[in-house]
């Protein structure tokens, strides 16, 4: 994944409130990178995870730990 494939997703999400609606209503990392994928962008769940705490486009990537999860699974 490039950084330029995500900012580009994000661009996209920007532009499209369908989108963005659905970006808001995504689980987990790998809903939102299905998202993305069903829209030709490469990435993935690990990709949006190591996103967590940047913006780009606008749009910030917040990771949100769910209970359950084990804190650092993903770095």
């Amino acid at each position: 994944m490039s950084f330029q494939q995500l900012q580009q997703f994000f661009v996209r999400v920007q532009a499209e409130p369908a989108l963005r609606q659905a970006l808001e209503e995504a689980m987990t990392a790998d809903d939102v990178a299905r998202l993305a994928q069903d829209l030709g962008f490469e990435v993935s769940g690990s990709d949006i995870l190591r996103f967590s705490g940047q913006t780009a486009a606008g749009v910030r990537v917040t990771r949100i730990d769910h209970p359950g999860e084990y804190p650092g699974r993903y770095v």
